[in-house]
């Protein structure tokens, strides 16, 4: 077991709020990036289509612009020239009318594009018709004023044709300054895109803030749950960590103070037990050794039961020791190199005699791994699990002990063929002082403790166990253990 944690920075401000408050804050921070975003790229796109409607506007009006001017030249050309010849007076009112509706046309509508070299174009084309009006409008038109007037508005029609060109110039501009805005606008977009990345920046920030303290507790409960009773919990941070910080070390307290008390109470029961228990031992011993007189046959077979209760008794009392030293949280924060094979060899030596009893064959094919654990629990629980393959084992029968190393975790199984356990008692196994039914002639007693003592070390221990039952010919039962933080011999 670890001996303390990381805490949070007590001076951390954030601390200082709740987890509902620093959820909302995170939410603001992450969401504000993007709507300013979103506005500012509305806005630009507003932008952009306001421009292009007035450039499509522009663009209509001067094309517009352009093709009158051309069809009200050829009209003005027309009735001066005809005026020239005929001296009609309609035809030089036409030609007035026409030069009035021309002017208004270059003079108002050119102007209002504000540019300077139309409005040097406007200027000349407005001086040309001037100098064609002032002929017009005169007395003295002779043979000469036709030629003049075409030589004018020759004049008028490269003006015409320079203003066109103009207007072109306009419209590329206005293209351009579009697609100048078009690519702004992209090059924005883009540049909003790195949001993204500092948004979700900013989510992972809060993110930590916040499942940090949770994780926190969340360890600080595993330990609970695997006997670590004697670490405070205290935890910084968020009002509602510390509330469920202080909740838990009330029931850390609690949760001690019962486990020394059930401690105590075992140690004491257990050894005021043990005295008066080998008082009748020895006298039991004497009476069925014939110490103190020959006893008949019945008087034997009575000694004889009675003797054989006081040894499962005393078993029993010392499996009762066994269960409050293993179970006890200070014996487990300890984390050892264990080589696992002279581990197995020591516990095989220990049921020596019963395997040679049995005539059991133990077949091995146990790599060389290397554990981190306590070596004196898993050798309880190896202990535990050998001597029921033992006990359930047929004579002359056979016991494999195999292991499979897979993901820097050992799977370790034990295979008896014994007759197998009944699936309606096999969640009862792990129950304490639960026994079933004992095998014929059996002279290894139990005391219903093993199972519940390997399971719970596994638990302690970050490890796992399964019963499998009754899969060769209906008979046999294999038992596989699961424990982290292994290796194999030599890899580092």
């Amino acid at each position: 077991m670890p001996k303390s944690l990381p805490l949070l920075n007590s001076d951390f401000t954030i601390g200082a709020l709740s987890i509902k408050k620093l959820t909302l804050l995170g939410f603001t921070l992450v969401a504000l990036p993007l709507v300013l975003a979103l506005i500012y790229s509305t806005m630009q796109v507003n932008l952009m289509s306001k421009q292009s409607a007035q450039a499509i506007f522009s663009v209509v009006a001067l094309t517009k612009v352009n093709r009158e001017l051309n069809e009200n030249q050829l009209k003005l050309e027309r009735y001066a020239s005809q005026f020239i010849v005929l001296k009609d007076v309609e035809l030089k009112v036409d030609y007035l009318a026409q030069e009035v509706q021309i002017l208004a046309l270059v003079n108002d509508n050119l102007a209002v594009y504000k540019d300077e070299r139309l409005a040097q174009l406007s200027h000349n084309f407005s001086s040309i018709i001037t100098k064609v009006h002032e002929l017009i409008t005169t007395k003295s038109i002779d043979d000469n004023s036709l030629e003049f007037i075409q030589n004018q508005f020759v004049s008028l029609t490269e003006v015409s044709r320079q203003i066109h060109l103009r207007s072109d110039v306009l419209i590329n501009n206005q293209a351009d300054k579009i697609d100048k805005t078009a690519k702004q606008i992209s090059g924005t977009m883009l540049i909003s895109l790195l949001i993204i990345p500092m948004t979700l920046i900013i989510a992972g920030v809060f993110l930590y803030l916040i499942t940090t303290p949770l994780k926190l507790l969340i360890a600080k409960i595993q330990s609970l749950e695997q006997g670590d009773f004697e670490n405070e919990i205290k935890l910084k941070g968020f009002p509602e960590v510390r509330e469920i910080a202080d909740a838990l070390e009330i029931m850390r307290l609690r949760l001690h103070a019962l486990e020394l008390q059930k401690s105590s109470f075992i140690r004491h029961i257990s050894h005021e037990l043990k005295t008066p228990l080998a008082a009748i031992r020895e006298g039991t011993e004497l009476l069925y050794d014939n110490s103190v007189g020959e006893l008949n046959d019945e008087q034997q077979e009575v000694c004889y039961i009675i003797k054989e209760s006081v040894n499962r008794l005393q078993r029993l009392i010392e499996d009762l020791l066994n269960f409050n030293i293993v179970l006890d949280s200070t014996s487990l924060q300890d984390r050892e190199k264990i080589a696992l094979q002279p581990l197995f060899e020591n516990v095989l030596a220990d049921h020596k005699l019963d395997i040679k009893r049995k005539k059991l064959e133990i077949i091995q094919m146990v790599e060389e791994v290397i554990i981190y654990s306590n070596a004196k629990q898993l050798k309880v629980v190896l202990d535990n699990i050998l001597s029921n393959a033992i006990k359930y084992s047929s004579d002359q029968g056979t016991i494999g002990i195999y292991s499979e190393f897979k993901n820097k975790q050992l799977q370790l199984s034990i295979v008896d063929n014994g007759p197998g356990i009944n699936p309606d008692i096999k969640e009862k196994v792990f129950d304490a002082f639960y026994q079933g039914q004992a095998p014929e002639n059996s002279q290894i007693k139990g005391s219903g403790l093993g199972l519940t003592i390997v399971k719970e070390l596994l638990m302690r221990l970050n490890g796992e166990i399964s019963i499998q039952s009754k899969q060769y010919n209906n008979k046999g039962t294999r038992v596989q253990i699961t424990l982290p933080r292994a290796q194999r011999m030599g890899e580092e």
